[in-house]
């Protein structure tokens, strides 16, 4: 029974129960930040903050491009771990299992690569126009 209890273990249903303006939490790269005494203060207003808790809010937190002092001050909201394991991984998808005679192999695979393709395509060309409308 002995070991380390300073920090805690959650699961995101522990987590998900925080989900308001008097009691906001957020997972953002597997840590739970209680951000309850923040959301006035929070430049992005405190309705994003809400409207984040009950997820893995790391890609919504990445996305802004948060400074590092920003990053710096979350230290003193941070109350704990999220067990990983009870966030629902987006990566893995497992599809239904097809019969084993398939004559659409073909345009099945050329769907899969445009599913790849299509969206490094469009970030591509936002990165290719960010680039540009920079340097003029």
């Amino acid at each position: 029974m002995g070991g380390d209890n300073t920090k805690k273990l959650f699961t995101l249903a522990d987590v998900s129960q925080h989900n308001t303006s008097k009691d906001c939490w957020l997972v953002i790269h597997n840590k739970v930040y209680d951000v309850t005494k923040f959301l006035e203060d929070h430049p992005g207003g405190d309705d994003v903050l809400i409207s984040s808790t009950g997820k893995d809010a790391s890609n919504d937190f990445d996305d802004i491009g948060h400074s590092t002092s920003a990053v710096a001050m979350m230290d003193e909201f941070y109350v704990g771990d999220i067990d990983s394991s009870t966030i629902p991984s987006k990566v893995e998808y497992t599809p239904p299992k097809q019969p084993h005679y398939n004559q659409d192999k073909t345009s099945e695979f050329i769907i899969r690569i445009l599913q790849f393709l299509v969206p490094l395509l469009i970030l591509g060309v936002a990165v290719g126009i960010r680039f540009y409308t920079k340097s003029t």
